[in-house]
């Protein structure tokens, strides 16, 4: 057997499950991402990081100012990022994994929070809302003809757009699970977590 073809059959077949898997996630999403005219196969991936991007944003702004250099201290927490450090982080990884796509330099340093001078709440919340804008524009040029592009870098390594497209949403929900705790600590109930007002 030709291992050439063999190895053909394999990528064609990974290609189709890929494809078959976005499909599937096509009926979730957002009603208004249609509206915008993005293609299918950003649309489905926009829905879940628009959910994230809302929830992780009026997290980070429920935080009060003077609690963004709070992290916990009853457990093992000796390395943890504070409150600010872990907005800081999520901006500065945005920019990165995004820039890696549009096959730009990334910043350097994400993980000790980057290049970026922001420090108050104020500043990070500036930069965390850039840093999903710039996300949310790169994502919505993904298409079914580029999705399986080559992207990648120094932040998640070898990949595809879509690859690191997913990964972005991953991160950012990671973060956002550990910053829940750190509100609930200072007895602040996440905004996501809050019960619907009745009308």
């Amino acid at each position: 057997m030709n291992t050439n073809h063999s190895r053909q059959g394999r990528n064609a077949r990974w290609r189709f499950m890929t494809m078959l898997a976005v499909a599937a996630s096509l009926p979730f999403a957002a009603h208004a991402d249609a509206q915008e005219g993005i293609d299918p196969m950003a649309a489905a991936v926009a829905h879940s990081f628009t959910m994230i991007e809302q929830s992780f944003i009026s997290l980070a702004d429920a935080m009060p100012a003077e609690k963004y250099g709070f992290k916990p201290s009853d457990g093992e927490f000796k390395d943890a990022r504070t409150f600010g450090e872990q907005v800081k982080h999520v901006a500065c990884a945005n920019f990165a994994f995004f820039n890696e796509i549009e096959k730009k330099e990334p910043p350097s340093g994400c993980a000790t929070g980057g290049p970026s001078p922001a420090k108050t709440k104020a500043e990070l919340m500036t930069y965390l809302r850039e840093s999903f804008d710039y996300a949310q524009k790169v994502l919505r040029t993904m298409t079914s003809a580029n999705a399986l592009d080559p992207a990648g870098g120094p932040y998640g390594g070898p990949s595809t757009r879509l690859g690191i497209t997913t990964l972005a949403v991953w991160h950012a929900s990671d973060h956002y699970g550990q910053l829940v705790v750190y509100l609930r600590l200072n007895g602040i109930v996440p905004p996501a977590s809050q019960p619907a007002r009745s009308r």
